[in-house]
């Protein structure tokens, strides 16, 4: 009896979880904090970020940076927003912070990735570029190899 009960309980949570996931896609732009997600959803923000993390693999926080980061890199790569405007748009409401995290997952600069990706994806479908251009995390991203100039 107590494994159902169980598994019901799990199956809600995942149901919680999975609308606090959805309301940082949607709402990626606004001030977002993992206290006032957990209110949405009736839990403290320990047991939010411990289950978050269990569930998705990272922190609320952790997932509301990626989407920000994403949604950044379009905008840098259509060129017509500076970085510190595309920073603003995306939600983040420090540009050293959203400078410092861009670069942790990306590998790069906002500002040299706005110069290196601007014409690496002309005429791609926003689908694909979206898909080819997804920020990994630095551990994923491959190191580069030593100069030996």
């Amino acid at each position: 009896m107590t494994s159902k009960t169980d598994t019901t309980q799990r199956l809600r949570d995942l149901a919680q979880l999975r609308r606090v996931r959805d309301r940082i896609d949607r709402e990626y732009a606004q001030p977002l904090d993992v206290e006032a997600l957990a209110r949405g959803v009736d839990m403290s923000a320990g047991h939010l970020s411990r289950q978050f993390k269990l569930a998705f693999g990272e922190s609320p926080y952790a997932y509301l940076m990626t989407r920000r980061i994403e949604r950044a890199m379009a905008l840098l790569r259509r060129g017509d927003l500076s970085v510190t405007d595309v920073c603003f748009e995306v939600g983040c409401s420090s540009l050293g912070t959203f400078s410092t995290r861009f670069t942790e997952l990306t590998g790069m600069s906002p500002s040299s990735y706005r110069r290196q990706q601007a014409q690496a994806t002309a005429g791609m479908p926003s689908c694909v570029a979206r898909q080819v251009t997804r920020p990994i995390r630095n551990r994923e991203a491959p190191t580069p190899e030593p100069s030996l100039d």
